[in-house]
């Protein structure tokens, strides 16, 4: 479920007090983290992923966070992304219309 600017920057404002619940070393993007990516996602909805690589790698591993957790990028500063995915049984985060 796509999510409008509106909504967009509801959870941009959201974001600002979280602390990074992942952080994706020189490593990259393994199994063990998508699978720890995804019980965040699970559980909290919205999270913040600090990433400790180079600048080329950082856009394409957004990008496959993004598709392979089925996630919004809500927004990506720097070192930082954050993502979005509403639970289906039990939402913690009410958006916006």
């Amino acid at each position: 479920m796509p999510i409008n600017a509106s909504q967009k920057r509801f959870l941009r404002g959201r974001t600002h007090h979280l602390n990074p619940v992942v952080m994706i070393g020189e490593k990259g993007l393994s199994e063990n983290v998508l699978t720890e990516l995804e019980r965040a996602l699970d559980h909290h909805e919205l999270i913040k992923v600090k990433l400790r690589t180079d600048r080329a790698s950082r856009a394409a591993i957004i990008q496959q966070i993004s598709e392979q957790c089925g996630a919004e990028i809500v927004h990506k500063i720097g070192q930082v992304a954050c993502f979005y995915r509403r639970n289906q049984e039990k939402p913690v985060i009410e958006l916006p219309k």
